[in-house]
């Protein structure tokens, strides 16, 4: 069984995501725009990964 390459640059994508926030957050004097930003992006990976798992296997 192969890892579907869209699944993994997605996963990838959301990891990415979630560290940046998390900078974000920590950073001093944090822009409140920008973590909504990422937060919005990385619930938009979230909802295709979600939608790419629940797909047959046959049609991947």
């Amino acid at each position: 069984m192969t890892l579907n390459p869209n699944l993994y640059r997605l996963t990838l994508l959301h990891r990415q995501l979630d560290e940046a926030a998390r900078r974000e957050a920590q950073r001093r004097g944090a822009d409140p725009f920008r973590l909504l930003r990422l937060k919005t992006l990385k619930l938009a990976v979230k909802r295709r990964l979600a939608a790419l798992s629940l797909r047959p296997a046959l049609a991947r």
